[in-house]
């Protein structure tokens, strides 16, 4: 093997985990999220679970991003640890999906339809129709869809381009005696654990195993070691993610490393116990790619199958080791939304996007209750319920800080089209939901100054304010659902309630000249009730920004203003027929 073999070498290994990384994030942009909230949801039994980490490992090919994944769930609090367990044994099964893939490279006949299932035969299709979809379409799922196909073209291309490259070490007798020394089954198994721990991918280190195998001088003798250190190698990557992480996170980490360790042991006991009273004859055969995919698969269905009755016994050997504290600080409802925003599904953009969304609405049900709450001050103050609002509006301010950041770094990723346009619209609202609560405190404080001083609103500035309180209300609880349910319908009842509200200001205000200069009102109360009118007045505002943001959701430009005056312009049928009926409910007596 000469230098330029070396570089072909070294080339394929980069195109094989190219490829391979390309296709995980296809499958990952084409599953949209769906695959994560199948992992979130279907874990209520052992066995359940095992098949979900199965089937949904199979698909993004990836046990490290499954585990990872699981990780986060477990650190957010969506998912308990114990459901986490039969995920993380179903992720190990899972894997071995892609060294079957690998294995076909190795088919060899004389029939046209057998050489056209090698992936070497019809990965230059996929990879002529990817690249020309992703030229010309415009439409995002084919795009996911052909990053799937060019990422398999792409992977198989590495893989016998590496193949090739390595025949000629099967005459260099310094690289078979090395691999020799892998029969040794402590150094091979701390081989595949380096070479796994290194790559941070089981399946591509299982792929280059593969691909030394048609060399001839890899025996099982040496694979089979190599592969037992691999399964505890792909475990680093669940390892890392779990640091800065709570306990629990950290303990399915633990409980991923433990499962392959004892799965490990077990497996090289008894395997070499029973091989040193009657010697394996296969095991100074040449290993070949179908029979490392078998060996990879048998070994962790048969460790599933034996450690899946013990799960509670990985579990309790996890808190063991990280141990809890004498008393647990209990977690918030408020702070478990935020626990929502980890770091680790920034790796899966389409499900942090999901996250964000239930965040934002978290923050939206903050806000409105702020509001809320501060117009019942107005009537019957009470200390414990101003305590509330502050409190209130302070956390919906670290809602928008911390869910801020995190839409910042997520707009970094490659999202789709749909995404985008969600990104886009929470970075939008998120501003109007803390500036509501804001004007929620200022009304607080309005309230509280009128208790300190003893003032109080004449009967007809009460009524007044009564049916503006109300207007308020339903303006708020038509556009925080809206925003939740993602009801376009429902957006377009809001301006049309906004201009009857900036019409009740104008009457109030005119009311209240009218009281004074009768003298059934003080300039020190009219001051108060501007001030509460105005605050009322500018929640609807942004109430208005936040339907018209749900409303210009698809498109490219976010512009509230020329829309809402080409709407205000333009009045259809429609939008007069709701301001005329909400004018009619909202009459001031």
């Amino acid at each position: 093997m000469d230098f330029f073999d070396f570089l072909t070498m070294v080339g394929g290994l980069a195109l094989f985990l190219y490829g391979m990384n390309l296709l995980g994030d296809g499958l990952s942009k084409s599953s949209g999220g769906r695959l994560e909230h199948i992992l979130e949801k279907l874990t209520s039994n052992p066995l359940k679970a095992v098949l979900v980490g199965t089937g949904v490992t199979a698909v993004i090919q990836s046990s490290s991003a499954t585990t990872v994944m699981v990780v986060g769930f477990v650190n957010s609090g969506i998912m308990k640890l114990e459901q986490a367990v039969g995920i993380i044994m179903g992720a190990n099964i899972g894997t071995t999906v892609t060294s079957w893939l690998l294995s076909l490279v190795g088919l060899e006949s004389s029939s046209f339809f057998i050489q056209m299932l090698k992936p070497t035969s019809f990965s230059p299709i996929l990879a002529i129709v990817g690249v020309a979809v992703i030229m010309f379409s415009k439409r995002d799922n084919l795009k996911n869809i052909a990053m799937i196909m060019l990422g398999f073209a792409i992977l198989m291309f590495g893989m016998d381009t590496m193949s090739s490259a390595v025949k000629p070490l099967a005459d260099v007798s310094e690289f078979t005696g090395i691999l020799t020394k892998f029969a040794n089954p402590v150094l091979g198994l701390l081989a595949g654990t380096i070479l796994t721990a290194v790559i941070q991918s089981s399946s591509a280190s299982i792929g280059i195993l593969q691909a030394l195998c048609v060399t001839g001088a890899v025996g099982y003798g040496a694979a089979i070691p190599i592969i037992m250190g691999q399964n505890i190698g792909t475990c680093v990557t669940a390892m890392i993610s779990g640091v800065g992480a709570n306990k629990n996170a950290r303990r399915a980490a633990l409980v991923h490393l433990y499962f392959n360790i004892i799965g490990t042991v077990l497996f090289m006991v008894g395997f070499y116990a029973v091989n040193l009273f009657s010697p394996f004859a296969f095991l100074k055969d040449a290993a070949t790619p179908l029979g490392i995919a078998v060996i990879h698969s048998v070994f962790n269905v048969a460790a599933t199958i034996c450690l899946m009755p013990f799960s509670k016994l990985l579990v309790k050997l996890a808190c063991l080791t990280i141990k809890d504290e004498d008393k647990q600080p209990e977690i918030s409802r408020d702070e478990k939304a935020l626990h929502l925003l980890d770091i680790r599904f920034l790796d899966t953009p389409a499900y942090a996007v999901e996250q964000c969304k239930n965040v934002a609405v978290a923050m939206a049900g903050l806000a409105e209750e702020t509001m809320n709450l501060s117009m019942e001050l107005l009537h019957n103050y009470d200390e414990e319920k101003a305590k509330r609002v502050v409190a209130l509006e302070s956390e919906v301010d670290r809602y928008e800080d911390e869910l801020g950041s995190y839409l910042v770094k997520l707009s970094a990723k490659d999202l789709s089209g749909r995404d985008n346009h969600t990104l886009n619209t929470l970075l939008h609202c998120i501003g109007d939901f803390e500036r509501i609560s804001d004007h929620a405190r200022n009304i607080k404080e309005a309230a509280e100054e009128m208790h300190q001083k003893g003032l109080a609103f004449s009967d007809s500035a009460r009524e007044e304010l009564t049916v503006f309180e109300r207007a308020i209300h339903d303006i708020l609880k038509v556009t925080m659902l809206g925003f939740a349910e993602e009801d376009v319908k429902l957006a377009g009842q809001v301006e049309p309630l906004e201009e009857v509200i900036d019409g009740l200001q104008l009457d109030m205000k005119q009311r209240h000249i009218k009281r004074l200069r009768e003298g059934n009102c003080t300039i020190e109360m009219g001051f108060i009730l501007a001030d509460i009118t105005t605050n009322f007045e500018r929640v609807s505002d942004h109430c208005s920004n936040i339907a018209v943001c749900l409303l210009q959701a698809g498109e490219d430009e976010y512009d509230p203003h020329a829309y809402l005056g080409e709407l205000k312009r333009d009045k259809n049928a429609d939008f007069t027929h709701m301001v005329e009926g909400y004018r009619a409910k909202y009459r001031l007596p």
